[in-house]
């Protein structure tokens, strides 16, 4: 392939017709930079709306993952994998050992055992695997670590970082949805802040050697029902003023494009109001909070020693607004504040004070693009598939796994109260 205005699109195959992989999927024939060529997804509907909307041919569509893996010959130049979390690791390994470079939806595997494997199957096979750590990719990080790397403020001694879930967004996806349970998913801290450990480890630039974290689930549970709840927001005389309601958040997403495609594609595919209304009657997005089968935490707190000396504490919290991280960054000449789109840097020096609008121009959340990292992490991808030069991707699958095993030290230290140490990491998964 070449690069350039006459590059030829990188050819891909979307295993995983969900709401990750139609964006990913969309980004890159956008860009004109790459085109769908087969399809996986079992899901009849999700497959047939994918297989029009890309035009792939019916000889290229398949069940699953494993179908397409029978071929026994490489249909695309690269996958991109995003299944279920629980589902990640056979098709990975299977597609691997066929050759296809491989875009793979976070968390890699919900067990550190599929992770390695997933890493391992990667490097025998000699392709190039980028693991969806979107807020590597964002303009905003990479202002932010211009300024760190440059010295603005010194040696970085200590991280202050906000995830703010937002209220709705945890009730949707971790109180009533596909990542309500540790069982059938993976806990909250995999699944949805890994995005925000592996940030702070490439930012600060070295992996933790201390972890401690605390959180539990406190408000979504039976015992805090409000008297005279029902079990549906559609028969709960508390409905119009909860601020978990179903009915109010759902319906309200008629009409918004951006908000149709997520949450609400989630709940239905059909988008009326009768339509959504039917999906609240019977589906599992129409129950109360408080009478699901939900046990993932709803707030914790990560604490990090680094090697350096340095330190940081992550706090994850459903009770927020659905807004872009919040982090300071203090360091012994200055200090940085950053809300996702500007830098505040404060220089003890002289005592000036200057404001970098990173002019990323979109919001936190999926609907959003994470910040433009959903674009610029897919356009990196595409660019080193094309070119064979993995230099564009800001991690490689051992660096991703580093930070995952951060993840699952921290769990084990919420779990057991204790202070866990990792060991030294060697040179093939050291942070970029």
């Amino acid at each position: 392939m070449t690069t350039g205005a006459t590059a030829t699109p990188v050819t891909l195959a979307l295993v995983g017709a969900g709401l990750r992989g139609l964006t990913y999927a969309r980004h890159a024939v956008a860009r004109g930079a790459g085109t769908v060529v087969a399809i996986a997804e079992p899901d009849p509907r999700r497959r047939a709306e994918a297989a029009a909307e890309f035009a792939v041919p019916p000889q290229r569509v398949f069940a699953d993952a494993r179908e397409l893996a029978a071929t026994e010959r490489r249909l695309a130049d690269a996958a991109v994998i995003a299944t279920q979390d629980r589902s990640h690791t056979g098709p990975a390994v299977a597609l691997a050992g066929l050759g296809y470079h491989l875009l793979l939806e976070k968390p890699m595997a919900t067990t550190e055992r599929d992770t390695v494997a997933i890493t391992e199957a990667a490097r025998d096979a000699g392709i190039m695997l980028a693991v969806c750590h979107v807020l590597r990719y964002t303009p905003y990080t990479r202002a932010l670590k211009e300024l760190l790397d440059a010295g603005r403020i010194g040696r970085l001694v200590s991280v202050q970082h906000l995830e703010p879930v937002g209220w709705w967004h945890h009730a949707h996806s971790f109180v009533r949805g596909n990542w309500r349970r540790t069982d059938t998913s993976a806990p909250m801290l995999l699944t949805k802040s890994c995005h925000d450990i592996d940030w702070l480890v490439h930012v600060i630039g070295e992996s933790p050697s201390r972890v401690s974290s605390f959180g539990n689930l406190t408000h979504f549970r039976t015992r805090d029902t409000p008297a005279g709840a029902t079990a549906r927001c559609l028969d709960c005389p508390l409905e119009p003023d909860c601020p978990y309601s179903a009915k109010r958040l759902y319906l309200g997403c008629l009409g918004d494009p951006d908000a149709e495609f997520w949450p609400l594609s989630a709940v239905t595919s059909d988008h009326t109001e009768d339509g959504v209304l039917d999906a609240l009657r019977t589906g599992p997005y129409g129950r109360c909070v408080y009478a699901c089968d939900n046990d993932v935490v709803d707030h914790q707190v990560v604490a990090m020693e680094f090697p350096s000396g340095a330190t940081c504490s992550f706090t994850m919290s459903a009770f927020t607004r659905v807004e872009q991280r919040r982090t300071q960054l203090m360091g012994t000449h200055g200090f940085i504040d950053g809300d996702g789109h500007t830098l505040r840097v404060v220089d003890f020096r002289d005592g000036s004070e200057t404001t970098i609008d990173t002019l990323t121009g979109s919001g936190a959340s999926e609907e959003d693009g994470h910040g433009g990292g959903d674009e610029e992490l897919t356009a990196a991808f595409l660019t080193a598939v094309a070119t064979g030069d993995p230099s564009p991707l800001l991690s490689t699958a051992g660096q991703s796994l580093a930070t995952h095993r951060v993840v699952w030290a921290a769990e084990e230290a919420r779990a057991t109260g204790r202070v866990v140490r990792l060991a030294p990491l060697d040179a093939s998964a050291a942070p970029s």
